[in-house]
């Protein structure tokens, strides 16, 4: 079943009053999604939706680390996005590198912990040299930990997966019976992690998009029909408390 969440007409304090804080979801993946369109609708170039974009980054940032969100995914360039204009790609890892060069000491300071996660072998070096020194400062941190998907795919992602499993079998590592899920996960990105609880996609898109396509196998799924660029603290609450609100079963009863 999908759910169209309008956009929410009680006070901020109003539904930051609704949440249960003893349950808090783990980990909150989000398919960052509208730029274009929010910019479209002003007359604007993609380039300033985009820019308008980071801004709801750094909103929803400051929103998990207040709430007491352990792991927050945000999906901000997907292997399929290089068939996007050239000129359009550039801009956004020029973005990508102002943000982390403007916002690096701020989220260090508050303790969070920056990880990319996709095929950063194809990112343009300026880029690969950004990300590992983010990383790299950001590394002994323990709040939040922040997973940027950078040029992922969830079937690439698997693909990956299936290769380094292959290796160590042939390697004599492992032992055929040895593959489990566990086994999978280890080899995933996201090895060490929870799977997400909650997967928010604004923009009023129902679909997935081949995102974290093994860790949300129990995922709950949150749509809403908000623009990435207007996306604040209000409606990461309003997806949480919608969240506390449904019977995780996992199969069971």
């Amino acid at each position: 079943m999908s759910f169209i969440i309008n956009r929410r007409k009680n006070t901020a304090h109003e539904m930051e009053k609704k949440l249960d804080m003893n349950n808090i979801p783990k980990h909150v993946a989000i398919i960052m999604d509208g730029n274009g369109r929010w910019a479209k609708r002003r007359g604007f170039v993609r380039t300033l939706g985009h820019r308008a974009g980071m801004e709801a980054v750094k909103r929803v940032v400051k929103a998990s680390s207040e709430i007491g969100i352990k792991y927050l995914t945000l999906y901000a360039f997907s292997t399929e996005n290089w068939k996007r204009p050239a000129d359009e790609v550039n801009g956004l890892m020029n973005l990508l590198i102002e943000y982390l060069g403007r916002e690096i000491d701020e989220l260090n300071e508050n303790d969070v912990k920056l990880n990319f996660i996709g095929d950063l072998s194809k990112i343009p070096e300026k880029c690969k040299i950004k990300v590992k020194e983010s990383e790299e400062i950001t590394k002994n941190n323990k709040g939040l930990v922040l997973n940027i998907a950078l040029n992922y795919g969830g079937r690439n992602e698997i693909v990956n997966a299936v290769k380094k499993i292959s290796k160590s079998l042939l390697d004599g590592k492992i032992k055929l019976n040895d593959i489990d899920e566990q086994i999978i996960a280890d080899n995933l990105y996201t090895a060490g992690q929870p799977d997400p609880d909650l997967i928010i996609r604004p923009s009023g898109e129902l679909r997935i998009s081949n995102f974290m396509l093994w860790q949300s196998a129990y995922s709950e799924l949150w749509f809403s029909d908000i623009l990435w660029p207007d996306f604040d603290k209000d409606h990461l609450i309003e997806a949480i408390v919608d969240y506390q609100k449904r019977n995780r079963r996992f199969g069971g009863i």
